[in-house]
């Protein structure tokens, strides 16, 4: 039997992410999954598993991974450290055609390299397969409670990348007592479930918009708003879900009335640039407009939230949006402020536990297709560029990289 060599790469962009596709358990497991399967490991010091552990898990720790066939990463890697002729799995953020990482793809193709993108890796109704959408969710939520005791001086309670994994983040939430406020969270997927995963550890009780919109309470409560809720057809038919997805420029948002209740806003829904803003700048004016923090998970700068006018990071995760003037300020300056959570790599706080989902995804659900091609389409359907040339699912990014401008 052929052995298969894979390879866990030391992430190479700064700052180097702490994330991995592979814990040191879960590269065990595949040793006794994949008898054919050798994983090795290229020595990193900025991981959030150290090298020890994965040496008692029974992997080799290299300095180079010149000699393997396959390599996992998490980030795109640097053009200086692609090795020609191998099959790399990355999110490359090259497939919707994204300017800062057209040299990339080119690069991929002259090195005549293999690209499989996590992004692409669907089943056959297009579903992801792998994502760090959860955690997204999980630790956007906790920063936009940890961000309301920091500007009303509520309570305090640990940055998320303090806490030693999911668990112990879980535990420092019971610290968080808040007044009656009202929180407001759009999307369904992923990421919307893990917000709310922190929203119920944190013991805020859930509501339906009506009652979000009409009642009192005398306690913290939050509301989930799917598309439906906070959208309207322009000619005043009723909203029609596949309609809005084919063509969401026929909508105009309705979200104001969610505004002028809400006390903090989590934005985890997807937006198509054609559909319309959650809000615009000149509504935010309005006296009537209440939300005073936003943890934009999203982070589409100047995108459906005209207060996202940049992404922030771990180390400075917050910036204050002055209504007036439509520009940014110092965090926490002035109450009035609307205070912005805009962190664009938001799973990286908790990097042992989103890896670990992460990685058990991509057992669960890639391994086979990836060494065996079975079943037969999902590595495939995922595959950018093969033997020097876009794929013919991606054959749209041609004049993308064929403009060396």
């Amino acid at each position: 039997m052929e052995i298969i060599k894979i390879g866990l790469i030391r992430e190479g962009k700064t700052p180097p992410d702490k994330r991995v596709a592979f814990t040191p358990k879960q590269v065990e497991e595949i040793h006794q999954l994949f008898p054919n399967v050798k994983v090795v490991v290229q020595s990193c010091e900025a991981r959030c598993f150290d090298d020890k552990e994965y040496k008692n898990a029974g992997a080799n720790i290299v300095s180079s991974v010149e000699d393997c066939d396959i390599l996992f990463g998490i980030k795109e890697v640097p053009i200086d450290q692609l090795i020609a002729n191998k099959t790399y799995l990355f999110f490359s953020h090259t497939i919707k055609q994204q300017p800062y990482n057209k040299k990339l793809l080119q690069t991929i193709l002259q090195k005549n390299i293999t690209l499989i993108d996590y992004e692409a890796l669907k089943d056959s109704q297009g579903n992801r397969l792998v994502a760090f959408g959860r955690y997204a969710g999980i630790v956007g939520a906790y920063n936009a409670l940890w961000t309301f005791g920091k500007k009303y001086a509520a309570f305090e309670v640990r940055r998320a990348f303090e806490c030693f994994d999911i668990n112990d983040l879980k535990i420092e939430l019971r610290k968080v007592t808040l007044p009656p406020i009202k929180i407001a969270l759009t999307g369904s997927g992923r990421v919307a479930k893990g917000a709310m995963e922190t929203l119920d550890t944190a013991g805020i009780r859930k509501v339906s918009a009506e009652d979000f919109l009409s009642k009192k309470y005398s306690e913290p409560v939050y509301v989930q708003l799917s598309s439906a809720e906070y959208h309207r057809h322009k000619r005043g038919l009723p909203f029609n879900r596949t309609d809005f997805h084919l063509a969401p420029e026929q909508y105009e948002s309705d979200f104001l009335k969610y505004g002028e209740v809400t006390d903090i806003l989590i934005a985890g829904a997807y937006w198509n640039p054609k559909a319309p803003k959650l809000f615009e700048q000149q509504q935010l004016v309005n006296k009537k407009f209440k939300i005073k923090i936003i943890a934009d998970i999203t982070c589409d700068i100047n995108g459906s939230i005209s207060s996202t006018k940049k992404a922030s990071t771990i180390i400075e995760p917050l910036y204050d949006y002055h209504i007036e003037s439509d520009s940014i300020c110092s965090p926490l300056s002035q109450k009035e402020n609307i205070t912005v959570m805009a962190i664009d790599n938001l799973p990286c706080e908790l990097p042992r536990s989103s890896s670990e989902e992460f990685g058990r995804d991509l057992i669960d659900r890639i391994m086979n297709p990836i060494i065996y091609s079975k079943p037969e389409g999902i590595a495939t359907r995922a595959t950018v560029a093969k033997a020097g040339k876009l794929t013919d699912n991606f054959s749209y990014l041609l004049d993308y990289v064929n403009n060396y401008e």
